[in-house]
């Protein structure tokens, strides 16, 4: 059985925070341990360029986000990890499919369907105000990095999964135009993973300001923790773990048996104070070993660039090869390209060619063979050429004695002794 490819990027538009980590860091790394998969693990920061115009935080969060994969255990020997803007291959593929793709399709897009609303709400005239070819485009962006590697699962969020089925219609149209070389995707929800709560009990994300960095320090994860909103009951009283962001925080990073300890001690009325205090100290347990790591390696860049570099040529390898024959499959080609159908057909005819020279020299090998004793009766007379006069004459008229389909027979042998015998002829 062949292994699936596994592929997934974290756009370069901010620290890591415990989110990615669960996420989407965390179990992109188990996979990468299954050697079932392939593995292709990238910063996308091309992605990046379309939501952030701060090219010192796109800057940051690339250095921070490739810290943070190697921090936590990825290793690149077991998996392909890359800047997406060390591939070429990637942009020049997003052309090729910007051709193939429906401009309605695009429309289509949340995104962009969120941008053309807020316009409407607001009032303005122009329902594009805003709108960059970017924002636009950017699943066809997103189509290129997965077809590029052929990936076959694609780990995402909910909101992301609109841009899997665009990447395999995408996918499906080039097929059915040129040549069946892209493989579908499938989009892999992990619902587990899907609502990892923030300061505020919402998602934690970004967008909402609500969330814990990674790699903070203990004082400052602390700090964060003690942030986290609960309700009013007080210690004693039993609270609800399902409804609670402590809880399902814990939950995310004990094991079975911590998780039922601390429900219980939910249930039995542990007070807040002491809930996030635990948590605290059971999460930066967890994160000192890697928090360590991460400052070493911030603080050798270098090593971490000759890491991106060791996995874009791995990257390259792949991606050139299979761009090559997209581009040869879009029309794209060497001036001197022969198709490999038609250059399968010439090579067959030239076989068959061949095959039947062999088969005729070998016929006409029979026949001398046959005609050995006559050619040696020649040989040993002592007037070579009216002994061969003689042999030509008698078998031309056995030629015209025989019916048609033997005389043609005769025919062959009569054709191959004339030019044994030519010289006494």
């Amino acid at each position: 059985m062949s292994k699936k490819t596994i592929l997934t990027g974290i756009t370069t538009t901010g620290i890591p925070h415990i989110g990615n980590y669960l996420g989407a860091i965390k179990p992109a790394i188990d996979a990468s341990e299954n050697p079932a998969y392939n593995s292709y693990f990238f910063l996308a920061d091309y992605h990046a360029l379309i939501k952030c115009h701060d090219p010192e935080r796109v800057a940051e969060s690339t250095r921070a986000i490739a810290a943070t994969w190697l921090a936590l255990g990825l290793d690149t020997d077991k998996a392909t990890f890359y800047r997406q803007t060390d591939i070429p291959e990637i942009p020049e593929l997003a052309w090729i499919l910007t051709c193939q793709t429906s401009k309605g399709l695009m429309n289509r897009a949340h995104a962009y369907k969120a941008a053309v609303d807020a316009n409407r709400e607001a009032g303005r005239e122009d329902l594009d105000d805003g709108v960059t070819m970017g924002l636009f485009s950017y699943p066809i962006l997103m189509a290129a990095d997965i077809l590029m590697f052929n990936a076959d699962i694609i780990p995402v969020g909910k909101d992301q999964v609109q841009h899997i089925e665009m990447a395999r219609d995408i996918a499906g149209r080039f097929n059915h135009q040129f040549e069946s070389l892209l493989t579908l995707p499938e989009a892999q929800v992990n619902e587990e993973t899907q609502l990892i709560p923030g300061l505020d009990g919402r998602k934690m994300s970004k967008s909402y300001d609500n969330t814990i960095p990674l790699f903070v320090e203990s004082d400052e994860l602390y700090r964060l923790i003690k942030l986290i909103k609960t309700d009013s009951r007080g210690s004693g009283e039993p609270k609800d773990p399902d409804d609670s962001t402590l809880f399902q925080l814990y939950r995310c990073f004990a094991s079975p048996t911590e998780t039922e300890q601390m429900r219980k001690a939910f249930l039995e009325g542990i007070s807040w104070g002491d809930a996030k205090k635990q948590l605290f100290e059971y999460l930066d347990a967890t994160l000192t070993g890697p928090r360590q790591q991460y400052k070493a390696l911030m603080n050798d860049l270098g090593y971490v660039e000759q890491i991106l570099h060791k996995g874009a040529e791995k990257a390259r390898t792949e991606a050139a090869r299979r761009l090559s024959a997209i581009r040869i499959a879009a029309g794209i080609r060497p001036l001197t390209y022969v198709a490999p159908r038609a250059q399968a057909e010439a090579e067959k005819k030239e076989k068959s060619a061949e095959e039947l020279e062999r088969i005729e020299a070998g016929r006409q090998r029979a026949i001398l063979l046959q005609l050995k004793p006559l050619l040696d009766q020649v040989a040993n007379a002592d007037d070579k050429p009216q002994a061969a006069k003689k042999l030509v004459a008698e078998k031309q008229a056995e030629v015209e004695q025989l019916k048609k389909k033997a005389r043609q027979k005769a025919q062959n042998e009569l054709d191959l002794l004339t030019q044994e015998l030519a010289e006494w002829l």
